[in-house]
């Protein structure tokens, strides 16, 4: 009997293994249930397609930052995706994130999609590295919303390809023109992703692109006719 067992065990040590970096456990707290927001959460989103959401959500990321070894990834094994009574829309902070009652309740399209979207948004900030704190906010937004972007939870309220007054402005100006420079380099995202873990440059740009940042808005801009 035992030498059966060795097998299962090895087996379980090997899938231990392979799950490394990912987040088991997805802790959904409503605590705005007294709320318009808090209920309309409760009755048109729930907590098990949070849950199920923040989990796609993750292998997504991994897929668009290219992270198919755990090694790769940040160590997470939990996430917690609070509803707060905030005005906030929500954001994450040491593997939490925070979503806001009064956004949930006054949202007048489609809430559900909506707060998918923001899902795979402020997941993308728990997975990314942010270069020991080092790189740019309105790029950390950024790539969070090119995620986003390439993940089809693009609201009506984003601006169009080539708008925006500079690069690293942030959130869906900046996701526009990562998803420019992605162009031009396919997985150009995931090797600056990837360069990020222990710091940041502007050269990272130069070495990925050969054209520095500024000549790349530049022409990017000229690409939309601004």
């Amino acid at each position: 009997m035992f030498h059966h067992i060795l097998p299962l065990l090895a087996m379980i040590f090997l899938a231990s293994t392979i799950q490394g970096g990912l987040a088991e456990d997805y802790n959904i707290i409503n605590n705005a249930t007294s709320t318009a927001g808090g209920a309309r959460f409760d009755r048109d989103i729930g907590p098990d397609y949070t849950r199920q959401t923040a989990s796609c959500a993750t292998e997504f990321i991994w897929r668009v930052f290219q992270q198919t070894n755990s090694t790769d990834r940040k160590n997470v094994q939990k996430v917690s995706i609070f509803i707060d009574i905030m005005d906030f829309v929500a954001y994450a902070d040491n593997n939490e994130i925070h979503v806001g009652n009064n956004y949930i309740g006054n949202y007048t399209g489609d809430v559900k999609t909506e707060i998918t979207g923001v899902l795979y948004h402020e997941m993308t900030h728990i997975w990314q590295w942010d270069g020991n704190g080092q790189t740019p906010g309105g790029l950390i937004e950024g790539i969070a919303d090119f995620v986003r972007l390439k993940a089809n939870y693009v609201p009506s309220h984003w601006v169009q390809p080539g708008q925006g007054d500079k690069w690293d402005q942030g959130y869906d100006i900046t996701a526009r023109f990562l998803d420019y420079c992605n162009s031009l380099s396919n997985g150009f995202v995931a090797e600056l992703n990837k360069k990020m873990r222990s710091g940041y440059s502007a050269q990272y740009f130069v070495d990925l692109l050969g054209k520095n940042v500024d000549q790349l808005w530049s022409e990017y801009k000229a690409k939309y006719g601004h």
